[in-house]
């Protein structure tokens, strides 16, 4: 089992992100739904962070060497494995990634 932790910058994008769903396109249920989804991706991290790819996107490598990515929907979880933890840098759109 990996412990995962939320580091602030992707806590606060988490936030804002339902939050955005919610008031801006007063979505209460489909926030509490993209919420309840994301949480789940977090915590199946606990078992299966290593499953997902290396990623050697150059706009990732600022996080480390060894920067992973999974998606939910157009949402990217960017995190870092070390040791026994697993660290989300942040939980973005996806299409805010630079693929070069």
């Amino acid at each position: 089992m990996y412990e995962v932790i939320v580091l602030p910058e992707a806590e606060t994008e988490f936030n804002n992100y339902i939050d955005y769903i919610y008031f801006s396109y007063d979505a209460p249920l489909t926030a509490i739904q993209h919420y309840n989804k994301i949480l789940e991706v977090l915590y199946s991290l606990e078992e299966y962070a290593e499953i997902y790819k290396i990623e050697y996107l150059p706009s990732l490598q600022k996080y480390g060497s060894n920067v992973r990515r999974v998606n939910y929907k157009k949402i990217s979880i960017i995190y870092t494995v070390f040791g026994k933890t697993v660290y989300i840098h942040r939980i973005m759109a996806a299409a805010l990634i630079q693929e070069n």
